[in-house]
């Protein structure tokens, strides 16, 4: 999957509506393959991203959890060990 989307949920401080606009795009980009669509594919892939932004949205106010909530500084620095300790 596209590795520039990351997990959103259970979040201190929670999500952002750029955040999830931002994976939202990311993924509609991966999966449609355009980095930047044309002229005439614009409004499609404009409107994907919306949907699936509102779709992200109502997804993540939805779900509960009764783990805390990560803490963002810290999760980044556990992904920059792991991407350290892969081999090259």
């Amino acid at each position: 999957m596209c590795r520039s989307i990351k997990p959103l949920f259970n979040f201190d401080p929670p999500v952002t509506p750029e955040e999830i606009r931002a994976a939202s795009l990311q993924f509609v980009r991966k999966i449609s393959g355009f980095h930047k669509p044309s002229k005439a594919n614009e409004p499609a892939f404009q409107a994907a991203v919306d949907e699936v932004a509102a779709a992200a949205s109502h997804l993540l106010f939805a779900l509960e959890t009764g783990a805390p909530p990560k803490n963002r500084d810290e999760e980044a620095a556990k992904a920059r060990a792991r991407a350290a300790a892969r081999p090259r």
